[in-house]
Order: C-alpha cells, then sequence, then structure tokens
C-alpha cells in the first residue's frame, strides 16, 4: 500500500509540471491528440457551414446583392478548403489517433512527439488561414486555386498567399501523421495481429496514411511553385513569360483525386467496423474488402485527368483516363456488396451510429453513379463546371465522408470519452442532417442539368433556376438545424456523469475490451492476438478476457513537452512574415525552428513509467 501511495505521489508531482490549459498544449498522448482534432474540426465546421449559409441565402433569388461577387468567390473558397483540408480530413485524423493504436494492441504511436507537432501544425495552419479576412481577404479563386486565376495579375491581394502557406503548414503535419502511423502499424501490433488480422478501420487508416504519403508531395510543389511565382516573381505559371497553366492543373490533380480518397477510405473503415457490430455478424468477404481498399488506392493515382476532360488533351488521354475512372467502381462495388451481405440475415439495431453507417451507402451509391457518368468524357463536356458536378462531389464528400464521420462519433464516443450520447436526440440529429442533405443536394443536379454554373454568385430570371434554388436553401436550413441538435447532444452529454461502459455496443474489437475511458497506457498488459475478432471471440468463449502476451509491470511512457506547440509556432511566424515581406523575421522564426528542432535531436526523452495498478495512472521513476 505504501509503495502504490508513493507512486500516486509520484504522479501527482509530474502532473504539477503541465496543469489547466498548458496539459493539453503539452501532451503527446494519441488519445487526447485525437480528441483535440475533432474539436478542431468541428469549430472549424461551424465556420465552413457559417459559409455555405451565406452562399445559400445569395442564391435565394435571381438578382440577389447580399453580398458582392468578390466576397462570394471568397465565401467558396474557403468553404471548400475548409471543409476538405480543415474539417473532413482532420476528424477522421482524429478518429484514427484516438482509435487505431487501441485497435492493434499497442501503447501510443510511434513518434509522440511528432504526433503531437502534427495536430499543432493543423492547428495554427487552420487559424492562419482564417485570418486571411481580417488581413486583405481571404483565398478567392476555388480550392483547386488554378492558375492563371490565382496569378499575382487577377488575384493580387493576399488570400491566395494565406493559401499557399497556410495549406503548406497543415500539409506539413499531414505528412508527419502519415509517416507516424505507416510505422505504428506496421511495427508496433500486439502479437499475432497479422495484417489479416487488424481490424478494417485500421486496414483503411493503413492505406490512407500510404495515400497520402504518395499524394501530399505534388501539391506541395504546386504551393512552393505558386509561392515563388507570387513572392519571388518566378515564372512556372506566368503564361505571358513562357510559364503553363496546365502544370498546376496535373499536379493539382494528382494529388486532388487521391485527396477524395484519403478522406473516404477512413469512412469505409468506420462502416466496415459498425455494420457487423449492430448485425451482430462478421464483416462478409474480409479479405475481398481489404483488397477492395488496396486497389482503389492504387487506381487513385490513375484517374486525375477526367477533371480534365475540357482541356483539349485530346482523344486518346480522354479514353485512357476515362477508362480507369470507371474501373475504381468496380472495387467500390466490392465493398457495397460486401456491405449489404453483412446486413443480409443479421440481427441488426438500428441505433444512431447505424442509421447514419446504413444511410451512407445510399448516399454514396448516388455520388458513385453520378461519378461515373462524369467519366464519360464526352458527356462530361456537358456536365462540366456546372451544378451537377457541385451535386456529385457533395453526395461523395458529404453524403460519405461526413456520413460516415458522424457514425463514427456515435459509435466511438463512450470509448474516447466514456459517456453514451442520448439516443433520442441521436435519432432527431440523424433524420434532420438526411433529409437536409438531400433536400439540398439533390436538387443540384437539377439545376447542373439545366444549365446552371457553378460559382456564380447570382443568376437572371427566366432560366427556371429559382425554385431549385430556394429548395436548396430550405435543405440547408434543415441541415443547420440537425447540426444545432448534435449540438445541444454533445453538450447535454457533457454537462452528465460519465456512463464508464466498456463495452455498450456488444462490439468485435480490442478498443473495446479496455475500460472506457482509456486509462494512459491503453493496455495493462499487451494482449496477444489469435483470432480477427479476437475480442469477440473472446466474448464467446469465455468471460472475455483476452490472453496475455506480457506479465504486470511498469510502463513507460513518454514524457510531455510544449516543444511541438512552440515549433508550430514558430513556422507559423515564419508564414506570416513571409506573406509581409519581412525577410528578417522569417529568417530569425526558421532559424529558431530550427533551433528546436535540433535540441530535439540531441535531447533524450527518458520518459517516465505508469504502473498499471495505481488509479488515475500513477507514475514511478
Amino acid at each position: 500500500m505504501a509503495a502504490i501511495t508513493e507512486r500516486v505521489a509520484i504522479a501527482h508531482a509530474q502532473e504539477r509540471n503541465y496543469r489547466g490549459i498548458w496539459a493539453w498544449l503539452a501532451t503527446v498522448d494519441h488519445k487526447k491528440i485525437g480528441i483535440m482534432y475533432i474539436y478542431a474540426a468541428l469549430f472549424f465546421m461551424a465556420f465552413g457551414g457559417a459559409e455555405a449559409l451565406l452562399v445559400r441565402i445569395q442564391l435565394w433569388q435571381p438578382n440577389n446583392h447580399l453580398v458582392s461577387a468578390e466576397t462570394f468567390n471568397q465565401l467558396f473558397t474557403m468553404h471548400g478548403v475548409t471543409m476538405i483540408f480543415l474539417v473532413a480530413m482532420p476528424i477522421l485524423i482524429g478518429y484514427i489517433n484516438a482509435i487505431v493504436p487501441l485497435q492493434i494492441g499497442a501503447r501510443d504511436v510511434a513518434f509522440p512527439r511528432m504526433n503531437a507537432l502534427s495536430l499543432w501544425l493543423f492547428v495554427l495552419g487552420g487559424i492562419f488561414l482564417y485570418t486571411s479576412w481580417f488581413m486583405g481577404g481571404a483565398p478567392d479563386a476555388g480550392w483547386f486555386n488554378y492558375v492563371p486565376l490565382s496569378g499575382a495579375h487577377y488575384s493580387p491581394g493576399a488570400g491566395v498567399d494565406f493559401y499557399d502557406i497556410g495549406l503548406q503548414i497543415t500539409g506539413i503535419g499531414t505528412l508527419m501523421t502519415a509517416i507516424n502511423f505507416l510505422v505504428t502499424i506496421l511495427n508496433m501490433r500486439a502479437p499475432g495481429m497479422r495484417l489479416l488480422r487488424m481490424p478494417m478501420f485500421t486496414w483503411s487508416a493503413l492505406i490512407t496514411m500510404l495515400l497520402i504519403l504518395f499524394a501530399f508531395p505534388p501539391i506541395t510543389v504546386n504551393l512552393i511553385l505558386q509561392m515563388m511565382d507570387r513572392l519571388f516573381h518566378a515564372t512556372f505559371f506566368n503564361i505571358p513569360l513562357g510559364g503553363n497553366a496546365l502544370l498546376w492543373q496535373n499536379l493539382f490533380w494528382i494529388f486532388g483525386h487521391p485527396e477524395v480518397y484519403i478522406v473516404i477510405l477512413p469512412a469505409f473503415g468506420i462502416i466496415s467496423e459498425i455494420i457487423p457490430t449492430f448485425s451482430r455478424k462478421p464483416l462478409f468477404g474480409y479479405e475481398s474488402m481489404a483488397l477492395a481498399l488496396s486497389v482503389i488506392a492504387f487506381l487513385s493515382f490513375m484517374v486525375w485527368t477526367h477533371h480534365m476532360f475540357a482541356d483539349g488533351l485530346g482523344p486518346i488521354v480522354n479514353s485512357i483516363f476515362a477508362i480507369t475512372s470507371m474501373l475504381i467502381a468496380v472495387p467500390t462495388g466490392i465493398k457495397i456488396f460486401n456491405w449489404l451481405a453483412t446486413l443480409w440475415g443479421g440481427q441488426i439495431r438500428f441505433t444512431t451510429a447505424n442509421l447514419y453507417a446504413l444511410a451512407f451507402i445510399p448516399l454514396f451509391v448516388i455520388g458513385g453513379i453520378s461519378g461515373v457518368m462524369l467519366a464519360m468524357a464526352p458527356a462530361d463536356l456537358q456536365y462540366n463546371d456546372s451544378y451537377f458536378v457541385v451535386a456529385h462531389f457533395h453526395y461523395v464528400l458529404f453524403g460519405g465522408t461526413l456520413m460516415g464521420a458522424l457514425a463514427g462519433l456515435y459509435y466511438w464516443f463512450p470509448k474516447i470519452w466514456g459517456r453514451l450520447l442520448n439516443e433520442k436526440l441521436g435519432r432527431l440529429n440523424f433524420w434532420l442532417v438526411f433529409i437536409g442533405f438531400n433536400v439540398t443536394f439533390f436538387p443540384m443536379h437539377i439545376l447542373g442539368l439545366e444549365g446552371m454554373p457553378r460559382r456564380i454568385s447570382t443568376y437572371a430570371p427566366g432560366y427556371g433556376w429559382t425554385t431549385p434554388n430556394q429548395i436548396a436553401t430550405v435543405g440547408a436550413f434543415i441541415l443547420l438545424a440537425g447540426m444545432l441538435v448534435l449540438l445541444y447532444n454533445l453538450i447535454s452529454t457533457f454537462m452528465k456523469q460519465p456512463d464508464l461502459v466498456q463495452d455498450p455496443w456488444d462490439a468485435r474489437s480490442l478498443e473495446w475490451s479496455i475500460p472506457s475511458p482509456t486509462p494512459e497506457y491503453n493496455f495493462a498488459q499487451i494482449p496477444l492476438v489469435e483470432d480477427r475478432d479476437a475480442y469477440w471471440v473472446a466474448k464467446r468463449e469465455g468471460s472475455g478476457e483476452l490472453p496475455k502476451a506480457e506479465p504486470v509491470g511498469p510502463i513507460h511512457m513518454p514524457s510531455p513537452s510544449l516543444s511541438p506547440f512552440f515549433l508550430a509556432v514558430t513556422i507559423v511566424i515564419a508564414g506570416y512574415a513571409a506573406l509581409l515581406h519581412a525577410d528578417w523575421l522569417a529568417l530569425i522564426a526558421l532559424l529558431a525552428a530550427f533551433w528546436q528542432i535540433g535540441l530535439q535531436l540531441v535531447h533524450e526523452d527518458h520518459g517516465y513509467h505508469v504502473h498499471p495498478d495505481v488509479p488515475t495512472g500513477g507514475a514511478t521513476e
């Protein structure tokens, strides 16, 4: 007893180093980092949603002048940038942070401080992007930032510079996340967990990290080249001086189409966890599902030119990329079939998480079908730059990614926070979101077929566009009501006492075999994995206790550190200095950043030890 008391005292002494907000700024715990990713994504979602609402209100009626054309361009640009780079990717990376190490039986990620730096680069990079509204205007050339529209001649303000530098900052963090989780998944799995025993969400995370590793360098090169053009008068994209606009498009879409799968593959993984759990059946066709994810990742790098069918690249190029674009529907169809086959004959429970998962399937199928239509090069010339394309990618990214993310929120909420969200409010939230989504985006198919171009700030009467636009705007407010219900559900749940229910869903994978919320060391003893759904098998064959791969003993943990946060701050200061042409400040900030990196290289973190029999995570030295 005395030893335990001593360990608790040492633990409290360590906690005194970082308290309150400083404990969160200094944390290297993957679970807390995952929580902060989710919080930040929801925070940025509020801004992205507000921008979308202003766009819809502006299009409520012909010749509306609620906002100027210039402001409208900034609104739809920041909406796209926010929802893709600051919402969809981060919320899924948040789930990966919080859940994947638990699913593979690991105590932490491979590089805890790199993980913290990735988080802070994302958060501060997002804030950097949003300060553009107060420093000369936001980016206004679309989320794809096409040249020459994004060049200094047509966009002379600082908005595009914020885009170039802000996405470089967040992109560095995302690349580090990819390296971190590739090493974590490949090297830190529990004994016995072969690749074909990993949960499907972990499989989707592994494939996503490979996509990030290969897709982000092209967009990084693009952003650096454009920054050189705009800030240092280079001529990579300056057409009168010999630059090439198609260079931007090729490099962007070599990243841009894999990016679609970067934000949809983790959602596939979430759905592949939820449907078997609430059907009380194993996932049908596990091996084919893993293969389908891999084939999708491979093909995603072979379809980028279908975004450029209207560029006049010629019939041979268009035909090749039309074929590869249609081929990607095959592995996608395999996944849909596997989910339906899992549901067939299952004992289905219609929880909120499962409602979102079930809604994901038809909505993503609609987006996929319209995608096959766009893959036909001759037809694409008619659909190109119309609202039909807007409808397509929202059915893929909202109907797919966001539905999957909301399913994951309800499913893993008790694991991450130790509380159960209110199911009645959850169902109300689901139906408002589901109805609002379809009322908002389905009429856009009709608008596109009737010839309404995307990215126009207003329109003349007489085209037949008014009624579909008004229906879409009503749908946007229904969506808003649904998200407000979600917000109320979250706030009311946090105000009540924790439920501390370890496994409320009778789930299948390892994260549910440990207490909720999870101890800082994750597993008191690393499990020995002998089956694919090891926890499910253990519950069916006995008490649910998994065999252990090690005895009970002190567990080494990495020390918290403020270094990642201050390094991210330094990098952002260098970004502001570059924008303000304060070369001396940029040089000082970069030197400070290299100095901090050097300190991390020479400083050896001995960490501390946690004993699993101590409540609230006591520590021993």
